[in-house]
């Protein structure tokens, strides 16, 4: 009796756990939810869906972990984790709108037809470090821009004055300063992330805790949406590479697992033949190595960092190689980069690749760059039928 009984007691144990763990498991699993919506031509502008508006078929939908493409009605569904606040598509060649929304259950995403001409310019800007001082370098910004009639703009990242080394009030107010500013603009302005977005990380300087809901990448995302996407202009992809990472108190050049296999879905439904262009803050590669030293500065930390058992400088992308890998051998005739505040070019011998980065919007006007002068400006690209057949510097030339 004494064993019999011995073993109904066991067993109570063992089944309450599994069934906590049941519960656990149940738990975790309702974190996860479906999202469906539609892509659609809204003919009327209304934002709504109304009878006779077609759906747009073979839209990539995305909430940066999981990936859907919409069906022949324009429907998609997308599993996903609260994990990830928004949803996003890649706009479609021919079309334009707002490409993300803050993740619901039922979501429409309404674009408008537009008219994409044989040649078109585009203007790549970067590093303008919003501040008071630099609004008057963004006023003279737009008003070029005004001048030259772009499709739209790319800025590569360092976007506002800081917020490494800043608390929540002052680099959040920087951030409202910068969406200001590029909602002035005539032309849609596509950004992405810098060092100087990541929210608190030198917390030795910044006294932010990691635990802060803002932390890191969170604060960019919350004012500009997600930090990784894409969208399809004149029979090009152009990819916004979040080509930032961060460990302890430093950030380096890096692209994540899960970004890597957001780019590997992003580009399945992409036909082999369009090219490819990306643009990311920290460069994959620039010549601008060649006058530097490695030495680590008191202020600004190290230049190299470990990874994966390697030293790897921080400043450009450890792991480029991978990103390559998932473009493949599909055109890819440009790589855009800010970072360095200096214009320069370099092409790999035996590749069709351009790894390009524009001058800085910021302050000084010129400054003395190893013996070369250099200028604050930004770059225009001219395209046709889907081939870069120009690019050229234009220099601010403010007091």
């Amino acid at each position: 009796m004494n064993k019999v009984g011995i073993k109904k007691t066991t067993k109570a144990p063992i089944f309450l756990f599994f069934w906590l763990v049941g519960l656990v498991s149940l738990s975790l699993h309702a974190q996860i939810h479906m999202t469906k919506g539609f892509v659609f031509e809204d003919r009327n502008g209304n934002g709504m869906k109304d009878p006779g508006e077609i759906g747009i078929s073979n839209v990539t939908v995305s909430d940066q972990q999981n990936t859907a493409n919409t069906d022949s009605s324009g429907a998609f569904y997308l599993e996903g984790s609260d994990d990830f606040p928004y949803v996003f598509i890649s706009m479609p060649t021919g079309y334009q709108g707002q490409y993300y929304y803050t993740k619901a259950s039922e979501m429409l995403f309404p674009v408008q037809k537009t008219k994409i001409p044989r040649r078109f310019k585009f203007i790549h800007a970067s590093d303008t470090h919003i501040d008071s001082l630099n609004l008057p370098r963004m006023e003279r910004f737009r008003q070029l821009s005004d001048s030259i009639g772009p499709a739209f703009i790319i800025i590569t990242g360092d976007l506002i004055r800081d917020a490494l080394r800043v608390n929540e009030t002052i680099a959040s107010n920087y951030f409202r300063m910068y969406t200001e500013e590029i909602n002035k603009f005539n032309v849609p302005v596509y950004s992405c992330v810098g060092n100087h977005e990541l929210f608190g990380i030198e917390r030795d300087k910044s006294l932010v805790s990691s635990d802060h809901p803002l932390y890191g990448k969170k604060m960019y995302r919350k004012f500009l949406g997600p930090d990784y996407y894409s969208f399809n202009y004149g029979g090009l992809h152009f990819i916004s590479i979040d080509a930032l990472d961060f460990q302890n108190l430093y950030y380096f050049g890096g692209v994540d697992s899960l970004q890597l296999k957001w780019l590997e879905n992003d580009l399945r439904s992409i036909p082999k033949e369009t090219p490819i262009i990306t643009f990311n803050h920290i460069p994959f590669v620039s010549p601008g190595f060649s006058f530097q030293d490695f030495e680590s500065d008191p202020f600004y930390g190290p230049q190299l960092l470990m990874q994966n058992h390697v030293l790897h400088h921080r400043h450009l992308v450890y792991n480029f190689k991978q990103v390559q890998n998932r473009i493949g051998d599909r055109p890819y005739p440009l790589a855009l980069a800010g970072h360095y505040h200096a214009a320069q070019e370099g092409i790999v011998l035996g590749t069709k690749t351009k790894f390009a980065q524009t001058s800085a919007i910021t302050r000084p006007n010129v400054f003395d760059y190893n013996g070369f002068k250099v200028h604050s400006g930004f770059t225009v690209y001219e395209v046709e039928d889907r081939k870069i057949i120009s690019s050229t510097f234009v220099p601010l030339n403010i007091e």
